[in-house]
């Protein structure tokens, strides 16, 4: 009874097989090149990637013992960052080739746990394990993080440097906007003239003297408050 089950489950299987293969660029598997450049299809890049991923994690992992001697955990640290720069050559491959951008998720990543520079030295150049703990490299760390977090400022620090230049209070202190609206000004003027159209005179002194924003006196305030409440009370009783 289960003899026709198990052909139509294998004619299934061989069916979905021979639809990716003819869907996906041959693969051409062997030895990883030096170069990402001459790879020239995604599924072995992809391939390479992962051989890469799991060379750097084995690399981290052996680093974590620190009775390995300071030399050995030197050249462990300098292999993770060789095989790092070539993870990234190989992530931008894949883009050039229509696959996924990597780079751009493993950088996000950093960035929303906070690891984006705080253990990068100057280049890139990244510390694991006990490579954190070798003479020199616990004080560059320290270094590095007190640089990051003094360039960081809050939103009040940056306010309470603003100057009224900012929002343009001094520009007519040096005299040169006020020139150029007296020569727009006298420009606008003549061609007006030129069309026949008569003149407005402009109180100068009296737009001087208003304000950006005339405020209402308590009185008034008052007033208009009243008035309000009248509205109201006869909008709702509908006198």
């Amino acid at each position: 009874m289960a003899r026709p089950a198990e052909k139509a489950r294998a004619m299934l299987n061989k069916w979905v097989k021979m639809r990716e293969e003819g869907n996906s660029t041959p693969a051409v598997r062997g030895r990883r090149p030096k170069l990402a450049s001459e790879c020239n299809h995604l599924n072995d890049c992809e391939h390479y990637r992962n051989q890469i991923l799991r060379e750097i994690a084995g690399g981290i992992a052996k680093i974590q013992n620190p009775a390995l001697g300071e030399h050995t955990i030197r050249d462990l640290n300098d292999e993770i960052n060789r095989k790092l720069r070539e993870k990234y050559h190989w992530n931008r491959r894949i883009v050039e080739l229509g696959g996924v951008d990597y780079n751009a998720i493993e950088r996000q990543k950093q960035i929303e746990e906070g690891d984006a520079q705080s253990l990068a030295g100057p280049g890139g150049y990244r510390y694991f394990g006990a490579a954190k703990d070798l003479p020199g490299v616990k004080e560059l760390l320290e270094k590095q993080i007190e640089k990051i977090q003094s360039k960081k400022r809050a939103a009040g620090d940056l306010y309470r440097h603003i100057t009224p230049a900012y929002f343009g209070w001094r520009d007519e202190e040096d005299g040169v906007l006020l020139e150029l609206e007296e020569a727009a000004f006298q420009h606008h003027k003549r061609q007006r003239g030129q069309q026949g159209q008569p003149q407005k005179v402009v109180d100068l002194d009296a737009l001087l003297s208003t304000d950006y924003l005339a405020v209402p006196t308590q009185e008034e305030m008052a007033q208009i408050l009243l008035e309000e409440k009248k509205k109201a009370m006869l909008a709702r009783f509908s006198i």
